[in-house]
């Protein structure tokens, strides 16, 4: 890409914020502010720790600019905000996240910026559309992603990254599901984007409908990052077998005593979850196609997390338990919440989510109780 250097700003610095800031500042092509609110302190005296698998031990790595807040940052126009927190609208929206940037003073000044969401979840992007638009500075430009990655935070600056970080993006278009092919403007913006970030290293891939491939990655979600946070256990409690060799130490794995009702009953129950929101999908209008959303995924959801999480070495702890474990809100509402107002808006019936999303309102809730108690 030739041009300018380009002005990005990222908000939200946890283990995703990290890796993302990194691969942008490898590209050479963008001059990378990061807003950490929680960490900055530490961050700002150590720099942050990166143990990756594919892109190295780095100790004491930087942004090109470090803020406390996003109205520390927003002395400047920036191309790009890359939001990577977490998108939990219960407890604050992402508009009141980057108020700053949305108000009439920064507005006047300088250019709307393209907002990239990086989040979990569905229709996380309507909310900052509204708020965007009632600027009345045109039409929002918000670029929303679907992201297959695995990394956590070890320590509050320390980012344990595993070998692959893949990003799917696609320009969100307000109450669109239907749109086949990208317009020029959109396939440019997309491109511009995306080669910043071919550059600092990670896998992208551009869609022209980006709502159906979300829809498509919360499959994900909906039934592990479920099933895993309401019993604590991580995702070789369901799959893996006990260690074959004397000298391998892991756990959890499956105990052969009951293993039989775990192939019987659990797993069966995460299939019927996914085959849930198929039916969601078709009547949202996702064809049966590799551009839609086959039918096949329910498969393929299954047996790719099978494969990777027989493995001895793994290790990854799904986000919304981890957040869980460590007494942080979970994405609950973008997650599982979306689907069960839109099977409700579509006639769609969905017993097995509705019944994930009511058992981890309780977690929700216990959480926010007890964020609130030491509040006091």
């Amino acid at each position: 890409m030739s041009g300018p250097i380009k002005d990005v700003l990222l908000v939200g610095f946890g283990a995703v914020g990290a890796i993302y800031s990194l691969i942008l500042k490898r590209s050479g092509l963008a001059r990378v502010t990061v807003v950490a609110r929680s960490n900055f302190s530490l961050v700002n005296d150590e720099g942050i720790h990166f143990k990756s698998k594919k892109y190295g031990d780095i100790k004491g790595w930087r942004p090109d600019r470090l803020c406390k807040s996003v109205a520390e940052a927003a002395d400047r126009p920036y191309s790009y905000v890359l939001v990577t927190t977490k998108a939990v609208p219960e407890v604050i929206k992402t508009s009141k996240i980057l108020a700053p940037l949305l108000d009439n003073e920064y507005a006047n000044k300088f250019s709307q910026p393209t907002y990239v969401l990086v989040q979990n979840g569905l229709n996380v992007e309507v909310e900052l559309y509204s708020a965007i638009k009632a600027l009345g500075k045109g039409d929002p430009s918000i670029i929303s992603s679907a992201l297959w990655i695995g990394t956590n935070l070890m320590a509050p600056n320390v980012v344990e990254h595993g070998d692959f970080d893949r990003l799917t993006i696609g320009v969100y278009r307000s109450n669109d599901y239907t749109t086949t092919q990208n317009s020029p403007e959109e396939a440019g913006l997309l491109k511009d984007f995306g080669t910043l970030l071919e550059t600092g290293g990670s896998t992208i891939t551009i869609v022209p409908e980006i709502q159906r491939m979300k829809f498509n990655k919360n499959f994900w979600n909906v039934a592990f990052s479920s099933f895993t946070t309401l019993t604590q256990y991580t995702v070789p409690a369901i799959f893996r077998g006990p260690p074959a060799d004397a000298s391998v130490s892991y756990e959890p794995f499956v105990s052969p005593t009951t293993a039989d009702l775990i192939s019987t009953y659990t797993i069966p129950a995460i299939r019927a979850t996914l085959e849930e929101l198929i039916t969601l999908g078709r009547a949202l209008g996702f064809p049966d196609s590799p551009e839609g959303l086959p039918s096949s995924v329910v498969d393929r959801v299954i047996e790719s997390t099978r494969v990777l999480h027989i493995k001895a070495d793994s290790t990854h702890v799904p986000s919304m338990l981890l957040d869980a474990q460590k007494g942080l809100p979970i994405e609950v509402e973008v997650i599982i919440g979306e689907v069960v107002r839109m099977a409700k808006a579509h006639n769609v019936s969905v017993p097995r989510i509705e019944t994930l999303y009511a058992l981890l309102l309780i977690v929700q809730n216990q959480i926010l109780r007890k964020i609130e108690a030491g509040k006091q």
